[in-house]
């Protein structure tokens, strides 16, 4: 036993496997008499939010529940759209959830004077990197927990426990275990250990198989204010704007990620993803960017978006870097208004319209048939830009 733990424990619930077991395995194994499970929903949905519910009370446990919806869109999505955050073509939707979850988790456990936190991650995946680091930074003096690594579980072994207490390990959707928040499905993290087997289409929560698509295309129309999302045809709140492009991009079949994934530890897995909303609005915003800012801006902005999605992605959220990179960011997204259409199609969009009043498209100086400026006046500048290849000839480089 710890030296000041005191019997009280908080514990990040999801309601999933891992944390269900752990509400059991810190009574039984760990000898807390107190545990409460803290559970935030970050668009996960409600089927998911009732199973974890009727789990809890099955245990005997009162779940502190937050809504953090809000939150999660305003401070996490929209840097991440300023950001075009995407590690490796995934749009970071877990790594940011875990750290939003492992804050609030850690205040709650301040608030009720517990000596110890909990999280129900493997010690083979990246989450325990995203919420130790979160738990540090709230709470140093507190206690983590993590059964599932310390205890060494493997998956059939948290299965067998849990039916042995009388719950089945099921989901609330589909058979194969995930991740879900309204930014991003990671279906089956670490469980793909071949590099060709397809994901069942019922794995999929918003993303429709292609038969179910519609034939007829429809266009949305999405306006933008620094950077993020205001009105997405006529939707301007930040949390109905995520949920309305998952269910039209996902009715089209857009939003499918499988990809090889370079973790924190450093081993490749297989991870695929589900994400319409994401998937959409990074490239109409990136679309939008390249139209209204330099291209020296663009040039520079690119190697710190790379940047601010491989903190993010490492747990490295709270680190002053991310933050001192949300500063750039913030100063050039100041240009980024406009007004972007795009058609949806079969497994695609396209954009079709673009409107902005900070746009730099000048086709009346840069169109062929334009008379914006005299050509004339490039001579001397094409002179002295070949004068260097002038001197490598020479020299023989």
């Amino acid at each position: 036993m710890a030296r000041n733990r005191n019997g009280k424990v908080v514990l990040a619930y999801s309601g999933g496997l891992d944390s269900t077991l752990l509400i059991i395995l810190l009574r039984e194994h760990y000898g807390f008499k107190e545990v409460i499970p803290v559970m935030v929903d970050v668009g996960q949905g409600e089927e998911e939010i009732k199973l974890a519910m009727e789990r809890a009370e099955k245990l005997g446990v009162n779940v502190r529940f937050i809504d953090a919806k809000r939150e999660f869109a305003e401070e996490y999505i929209w840097r991440c759209i300023k950001a075009n955050g995407s590690y490796e073509g995934y749009p970071i939707g877990t790594s940011m959830t875990r750290v939003l979850i492992a804050l609030k988790t850690a205040e709650v456990a301040k608030e009720v004077g517990a000596s110890s936190v909990a999280h129900g991650c493997t010690g083979k995946g990246n989450d325990q990197f995203r919420m130790e680091a979160a738990f540090k930074y709230v709470a140093p003096e507190l206690e983590i927990i993590a059964p599932v690594r310390e205890l060494n579980l493997d998956r059939n072994q948290e299965e067998e426990m849990l039916k042995n207490k009388g719950i089945e390990p099921k989901r609330a959707k589909g058979k194969i275990g995930g991740d879900v928040n309204m930014w991003s499905h990671s279906i089956g993290s670490g469980q793909f250990t071949d590099l060709h087997t397809p994901c069942p289409d019922e794995e999929y929560y918003w993303v429709k198989p292609v038969y179910e698509i519609p034939e007829k295309p429809r266009e949305v129309e999405i306006t933008y204010r620094e950077g993020v999302p205001i009105n997405v045809d006529g939707i301007t709140d930040p949390v109905e704007i995520i949920f309305y492009l998952n269910e039209v991009g996902g009715t089209y079949g857009i939003g499918k990620i499988d990809i090889l994934e370079d973790g924190v530890i450093g081993f490749k897995s297989r991870e695929l993803y589900e994400a319409p909303a994401a998937t959409i609005l990074l490239q109409t915003h990136a679309d939008l960017e390249h139209l209204t800012i330099t291209k020296e801006q663009i040039r520079f902005k690119r190697g710190v978006d790379r940047l601010w999605a491989d903190l993010v992605y490492h747990g490295l959220w709270l680190h002053p870097l991310r933050k001192d990179l949300d500063a750039f960011i913030d100063s050039t997204q100041k240009w980024v208004s406009g007004k972007i259409t795009i058609r949806l199609r079969k497994g695609y969009f396209e954009i079709v319209k673009r409107e902005s009043e900070f746009s730099l498209f000048a086709p009346e100086i840069r169109g062929l048939r334009a008379k914006g400026f005299d050509q004339r006046d490039a001579t001397g500048a094409l002179r002295i830009f070949t004068l260097p290849f002038q001197l490598y000839s020479k020299k023989g480089r």
